[in-house]
């Protein structure tokens, strides 16, 4: 294979370079700030839907909601609006923006503590999924979730947890600010497993 555009450079150079050999769609997965102009197909976003839908769950409760936009519409631009400043750089780049969320309590009235867990855990099944079709995500702690609340009417007892730029890889590179540029093309880089697992007992 030859290596010519500057997005195969870069999405080359965000191949992990792992420890231990694990799946190559991990492997390859990052977080880009650019995209493709391009939307996703709907019968690809419902895909990924389904994908966080067959995620586990506590008591298969399956606690995640999904609020999405796609780009040019009055809603993107309210998602946009929640974002942070630094965000907001660049999320405009995605041709679909979602909010994720999560239900605080079960059908008892309980709170859920493993609700963020399990919005967690479909949301790795939607990333992997997205990885497959050579869709990128980019998840968002950054966004007003107060705000984001207040915007789209989510109803007491769910809470916004993130937000999430979606696209396809590619992009203009001119489209980020300098310093956005350089970040957009660096190695990335990991914690080593010493430092987060530990047999038997804790060790710091």
């Amino acid at each position: 294979m030859i290596i010519t555009s500057e997005e195969d450079q870069i999405r080359l150079r965000k191949i992990a370079d792992t420890e231990y050999e694990i799946y190559a769609l991990l492997k390859q997965r990052y977080s880009p700030r650019i995209f493709k102009d391009e939307k996703i197909k709907p019968g690809q976003i419902n895909q990924l839907f389904e994908a966080a839908r067959w995620a586990a769950s506590s008591y298969n409760v399956q606690p995640w909601r999904f609020i999405y936009a796609e780009k040019g519409s009055e809603a993107y631009d309210k998602i946009v609006d929640c974002l942070s400043d630094f965000n907001q750089q660049w999320a405009v780049n995605a041709p679909l923006l979602m909010l994720a969320v999560y239900k605080e309590k079960n059908e008892e009235g309980k709170e859920n503590f493993h609700a963020p867990h399990d919005l967690g855990l479909c949301l790795g099944n939607m990333t992997i999924q997205a990885q497959y079709m050579d869709i990128a995500l980019h998840h968002m702690a950054g966004v007003d979730w107060e705000k984001a609340q207040k915007v789209f009417n989510v109803p007491e007892g769910y809470h916004v947890s993130s937000a999430i730029a979606v696209g396809y890889y590619g992009g203009d590179m001119e489209s980020l600010p300098e310093d956005l540029q350089e970040n957009e093309s660096a190695e990335r880089t990991r914690m080593p497993q010493k430092d987060f697992v530990f047999k038997g007992e804790w060790k710091d």
